[in-house]
This record gives structure tokens, C-alpha cells and sequence, in this order.
């Protein structure tokens, strides 16, 4: 699997999931030149990339992945994470994920972490 973590994701995360797992697949917004870029233009991007967006954006992601399922595009996947989470909660979870599922099983899934 593959993730994309927006600007605002929790860098502890992000630096725990790499050490943890170095072989994980996983880029920030700011590492492919998406610094500032709209909801839809991420979401975008990441479909198009096959990424699965992770976000702390409980306000507006949500809303955006929504409304572009709503026009008929697809997403590749939003996990959307309780800003208040416990870093080393947010890195058991997210491995699991990858361990457990596949990219296809997120394909227009919306989902709040932790479950």
C-alpha cells in the first residue's frame, strides 16, 4: 500500500512510521510539490497516484472526499486521524492497516482512526 500524508498530519507520526517500518510507503504533500494545494487537488493527486490520504483534517477532507465521490470520481482511500491520538496508537494502527488490507479495500472508503 501507499500513503500520501497531508500537511497537516502529525510529523511524530510520520518519522515513527519510517523508523519503524523504513519500507513503507509513504511521502508528505510537501515532498511532491502539493504545499498549499487544495482539498480536490490532493485528493486528486492521490487517486491518481493510488495513495491512500492520511489527514488530522476532520473539517474539510472529509467533506471534499465526499463531494468528489458524490460527482462520480473516485478517492484511493482517507484515513482520518483524531488529532488527540497517541503517536505510538497512530503507528500500531496504521501498520495493521498495511499488514491487514489491501490498497483495491480502501478504494472510496472514508475512515476514522481509531476505530
Amino acid at each position: 500500500m501507499k500513503f500520501l500524508a497531508d500537511e497537516n498530519f502529525e510529523g511524530a507520526i510520520y518519522r515513527g512510521l519510517l523508523r519503524r517500518s523504513p519500507e513503507i510507503d509513504i511521502i508528505r504533500v510537501q515532498d511532491v510539490g502539493l504545499s498549499g494545494a487544495s482539498d480536490p487537488e490532493i485528493l486528486a493527486w492521490a487517486k491518481k497516484e493510488g495513495r491512500i490520504l492520511l489527514t488530522h483534517d476532520r473539517r474539510t477532507m472529509p467533506r471534499s472526499a465526499y463531494e468528489r465521490m458524490a460527482d462520480g470520481q473516485s478517492i484511493a482511500g482517507m484515513i482520518v486521524m483524531r488529532a488527540t491520538i497517541p503517536v505510538s496508537m497512530a503507528i500500531d494502527d496504521l501498520l495493521f492497516i498495511e499488514a491487514a488490507s489491501t490498497a483495491a479495500e480502501w478504494i472510496d472508503t472514508v475512515q476514522d482512526l481509531p476505530l
